[in-house]
């Protein structure tokens, strides 16, 4: 069931996205590398902390820690570890907030220390399509008109975008109806409607292959042939002056 959150919901929802855009910042400055993936676990749980926040993601469905770090072909909920970034590694920050009950949800994808032109260009990408997206979040499109465009525009890079993983809604729950598609065709699925709260987050392949297995940490989801993945989202509000980002 899609539910419909009033101004002042959206309002304490933008707060959690504060503290949550905030706590990514803080940990763009210390993806470096030699620092290990579970010491940005543990910088982002201190931080949510100390402004307020619970990490949305700790124990959510047997998952124990904070932040899901996801390193180079690992697509998505990868486990924070004691493995080393170096200098050429992409690594993808997925992080969620509770504030006052409610959720925010948002990631980005860095590049550690110098990185391949191929893997900026695949953030840029991936980056891009996220923008893209937005600008579709208004009231009377539908999930597959965000689905669509970002697809498209995908597509026209050479990448590949994963299928079987896709965007949300999100309130009191980090997960709720509808499900965003990162594909699709116009004018199908769901209608958007004011007071509608979305996670939009394209995740794209390198070559193009869009088939994801287990991680090799038995949680994580990883690209199927290996090669480089990027992933990128945002919690969005729908109103009717257009959609607002919440997690900035």
């Amino acid at each position: 069931m899609i539910t419909i959150k009033s101004a002042e919901e959206i309002k304490i929802m933008k707060e959690s996205g504060r503290i949550l855009a905030e706590t990514i910042k803080h940990l763009e400055k210390i993806a470096k590398p030699g620092t290990t993936t579970m010491e940005l676990n543990n910088a982002a749980e201190a931080k949510i902390l100390a402004m307020g926040g619970f990490p949305a993601f700790k124990n959510y469905n047997g998952f124990p820690y904070s932040l899901c770090a996801s390193v180079n072909e690992v697509v998505v909920h990868g486990y924070p570890s004691d493995y080393i970034l170096k200098d050429g590694d992409i690594i993808g920050l997925d992080l969620g907030v509770i504030y006052n009950k409610y959720y925010s949800d948002m990631a980005v994808t860095l590049p550690v220390g110098k990185v391949s032109f191929e893997a900026k260009r695949l953030l840029m990408a991936t980056r891009k399509a996220l923008k893209r997206g937005i600008k579709k979040a208004k009231i009377g499109n539908t999930v597959g008109d965000i689905g669509n465009t970002i697809q498209r525009y995908v597509e026209e890079q050479g990448y590949g975008i994963i299928r079987d993983l896709c965007g949300h809604g999100i309130g009191k729950n980090l997960h709720e109806d509808p499900q965003i598609l990162n594909y699709g065709s116009r004018g199908t699925g769901e209608k958007l409607q004011e007071g509608m709260v979305i996670c939009i987050e394209p995740m794209l392949t390198m070559s193009g292959e869009y088939r994801i297995k287990k991680a090799s940490d038995g949680y994580g989801f990883a690209t199927k042939d290996g090669s480089l993945s990027a992933h990128f989202e945002h919690t969005i509000a729908i109103t009717k002056n257009g959609p607002i980002v919440l997690t900035e």
